[in-house]
């Protein structure tokens, strides 16, 4: 089974993340629906900048966080952890991931936040469906190209 296929495979039908960011010695959390892009290994999500979050994200910022899902069984435990770059993305590039965002949350066509780009560089997937305590680990490599 190919690492990042399977990881990916699951990402697909995720839809909420959480993500933390980190700036002057002082840490946030917040969640947001998202869009995955296989081919970018990245989330693309709405938030706007004057949250607390957005402030201490700037316009890119490190990030890390986690897509679960809620299984009341310890046997369906799957979830990711992954570190990456958050980005406020402009101009094409963010009419291209909004118009992306939009066909999966026709909702957010009301909504004016701007886009972000979580460009994942370190995925973590655990997934006891596989066998309990299962870990996929995926790194991106060094030379990949970078936004």
């Amino acid at each position: 089974m190919e690492t990042l296929a399977a990881i990916s495979r699951w990402l697909t039908k995720q839809h909420v993340v959480s993500w933390c960011v980190a700036s002057e010695g002082e840490l946030w959390c917040a969640n947001a629906f998202f869009v995955y892009d296989a081919e970018r290994v990245a989330f693309y999500l709405l938030s706007e900048t004057t949250t607390r979050h957005g402030q201490m994200t700037g316009t890119h910022a490190p990030v890390a966080g986690t897509v679960n899902g809620q299984p009341k069984t310890v046997a369906l435990i799957r979830g990711v952890q992954f570190k990456g770059e958050i980005r406020l993305l402009e101009g094409e590039e963010s009419d291209e991931k909004r118009a992306l965002y939009n066909r999966r949350f026709p909702v957010a066509r009301m909504l004016s936040a701007p886009v972000w780009e979580i460009r994942l560089d370190e995925l973590k997937f655990t997934d006891n469906t596989l066998g309990f305590g299962k870990k996929l680990h995926w790194l991106r490599e060094s030379g990949a190209q970078q936004a």
